[in-house]
């Protein structure tokens, strides 16, 4: 028999750091010095700074990507940062030139441009006020009986010459891109960008005609790629960028150059081609694991042939150098937020231990830090709307309550549906009945009943099993291997009946194989007609040969068991030490590691046959693997 789960709680986790709150904590003024857990990355993104290389990082969202981008503009080496400029061709309108300036000088040319065209200005507007009062005084000496016509005559010519004479005998150059003041090369972020806002476009022109057109090189704007020359351009999920961006991007790369056009096919911009633009940037991709599928594959190889590709992880161990880390990343949230109170040593506690909770993975702490930022941010504002002069673990509890994500929210709702309407039950017994146990989300555990009936075969060549719950492919093939576990460990054939499986209520549908063994206890509880004890959950994952392995989301589990009155959870024994329950689930649920599908009978089936099928269980598995009285005397 297994023993129950006893959890401790752990009072200091800040890696024996003394302070009384963050603001003694000392936050490193470079980006790439307040990367958290990412060591292997930081070298790299250093490395790639120095030489210049381009760099795509895969991983989940939150982990630092984005934060090593701006950091590596920082890090690259320092160049002569650059202004471009874009003028009228006065020999073909739609092929405006481009020049390439020093930095701050660009605006200095505009500048002068612009006084000598408004002297231009002022001096023809001059020229016509002083002919017009010319032909006023000539008509009023010469012409008094037709003054009234003469005041006409002078408004339409002046009329008329402000349209025919030209606005400007200089045309302003337009300042593309300017880096004026800046002393750390540009970071652009193109993320989610189309064609335009990442290549460059012409705006259009609805005055085409009549001598009131705006000239091209005004209607020019430059892209992400133009703004990026000489600094950093940073994409995230890469994958979701169309096939021909992606060619065009990699072309910029090969050239350091781009032209820009109109983006769109029936715009009077299409007719409109700059020279090339520079665009020497480094590129930075990130994406999920699923990114690379999208990718284009010329794109892709740019990437491995010149650069560096990096896998970002998701947590660090659990160690008091790496809480440490943690506690500087509190001090950091603050400093960046510049809002918050500092958080006293409890708080910062509080913090960290909800860091080994979001691990899902013992003896880790999460590397997801924008969500924890997020629960840093909501428990400093809790803090300030109270007048705390600093966040405590009493602000961090109440944080963890309001900043539920939609899925935790989700997931209460579902509890307290089935609660209403009976769709599991938590006390009692019931025949091919069993509270399984599932995650949403990633972080909200709910209560998943799941429901075996065995019935005769209707077709007469052998039996089948049916599940219903909007299954996908890992569950499916999870429902299958239980066949062979139930003829294994009872004995029972099952080939000439069908088996139903219902999972009750799984409208967002079912993945993963973590409800095999609520399965299989499901099943052998139907064939066998001996129910269930309803006041026992389960999760776990089942081989072939009965073993219970270890699964995902353990503590997100056993505490949506606790709140729907669940009194006892089974898990796998392995995943022992990813229990991090909250306190206030800790008397209200008893938590019970198994190893076997035989173990977990015996925790869930009740009743006077319970005894004897479990001995028959036991004595027909040691038949099987050939153990007998004689052979377990056998040394190994």
């Amino acid at each position: 028999m297994s023993e129950e789960v006893k959890i401790e709680k752990q009072d200091d986790l800040c890696g024996g750091l003394e302070f009384n709150s963050t603001s003694d904590i000392e936050v490193p003024t470079k980006l790439i010095d307040q990367v958290i857990g990412q060591e292997h990355a930081v070298e790299v993104i250093k490395k790639a700074a120095n030489q210049r290389r381009h760099v795509m990082m895969i991983g989940t969202p939150g982990t630092g990507k984005s934060m090593l981008a701006k950091a590596m503009a920082e890090l690259l080496p320092k160049e002569e940062l650059q202004d471009v400029l874009i003028y009228h061709n006065p020999e073909d309108g739609n092929n405006p030139k481009v020049r390439v300036v020093p930095a701050g000088k660009g605006k200095q040319i505009v500048n002068a441009h612009k006084m000598e065209a408004q002297k231009s200005s002022q001096m023809r507007n001059l020229i016509i006020v002083f002919a017009m009062l010319g032909i006023l005084v000539f008509a009023f000496v010469y012409l008094r009986e037709q003054f009234m016509w003469a005041i006409i005559a002078v408004l339409l010519l002046l009329l008329l010459l402000r349209y025919v004479t030209p606005k400007e005998t200089v045309i302003t150059p337009k300042l593309l891109v300017t880096n004026q003041g800046k002393t750390t090369a540009p970071f652009i972020d193109a993320t989610g960008a189309h064609a335009g806002a990442l290549l460059g476009d012409v705006r259009h022109d609805p005055f085409q005609s009549g001598g009131l057109e705006t000239p091209a090189h005004d209607r020019v704007e430059a892209g992400a790629i133009h703004k990026a020359h000489k600094g950093v351009l940073f994409i995230d999920e890469i994958n979701t960028l169309r096939m021909e961006s992606q060619q065009h991007l990699l072309t910029a790369l090969q050239e350091k150059k781009f032209h820009i056009t109109g983006q769109s096919e029936r715009s009077s911009g299409a007719m409109v081609k700059t020279d090339p633009v520079p665009c020497d940037f480094i590129m930075v991709l990130a994406g999920n694991l699923d990114a690379k599928e999208g990718m284009h594959p010329a794109l892709r190889s740019r990437i491995k042939g010149y650069g560096y590709e990096l896998y970002m992880t998701d947590s660090m161990e659990d160690n008091p150098e790496n809480r440490r880390k943690l506690v500087r990343f509190v001090a950091q949230e603050v400093m960046r937020d510049g809002k918050i109170p500092h958080f006293d040593h409890s708080a910062v506690d509080e913090i960290i231990r909800e860091a080994r909770r979001r691990a899902g993975r013992k003896g880790h702490l999460t590397l997801k830090l924008r969500d924890l930022g997020g629960l840093v941010r909501v428990s400093g504002d809790i803090a300030r709307s109270e007048g705390a002069a600093l966040t405590t673990a009493d602000h961090v509890l109440k944080a963890k309550k309001i900043s539920r994500s939609v899925e935790q929210q989700l997931a209460d709702t579902y509890l307290d549906q089935r609660r209403d309407y009976r769709l599991f039950k938590a006390a009692g017994e019931e025949v091919g009945r069993v509270n399984g146990l599932a995650v949403i989300g990633g972080d909200s555990g709910i209560v998943l009943p799941i429901v075996a009936e065995v019935t005769p075969a209707l077709s007469k060549a052998e039996g089948h099993v049916y599940a219903t719950g909007k299954l996908k492919s890992i569950a499916k093939e999870s429902v299958q291997n239980v066949s062979a576990i139930i003829k294994k460990f009872t004995g029972y054939d099952i080939s000439s009946m069908d088996v139903h499986i219902q999972f009750v209520g799984a409208y967002e549908g079912v993945e993963g194989d973590s409800a095999s063994v609520s399965i299989a206890t499901a099943v052998i509880s139907a064939l066998s007609q001996i129910p269930i004890d309803q006041t026992v959950a389960m999760t776990g994952s089942l081989s072939v040969r009965g073993e219970v392995l270890p699964i995902g989301g353990v503590t997100y589990k056993i505490e949506a068991a606790a709140l729907a009155g669940i009194k006892t959870v089974l898990i796998p024994k392995s995943n022992v030490g990813d229990v991090l329950i909250e306190e206030v689930y800790k008397d209200k649920v008893k938590i019970i590691p198994v190893t076997n599908i035989s173990e977990v009978l015996e925790y869930a089936l009740v009743g006077k046959m319970k005894e004897s099928f479990l001995d028959k269980i036991r004595n027909f598995s040691m038949d099987k693997m050939g153990i007998g009285i004689f052979d377990k005397a056998l040394p190994h």
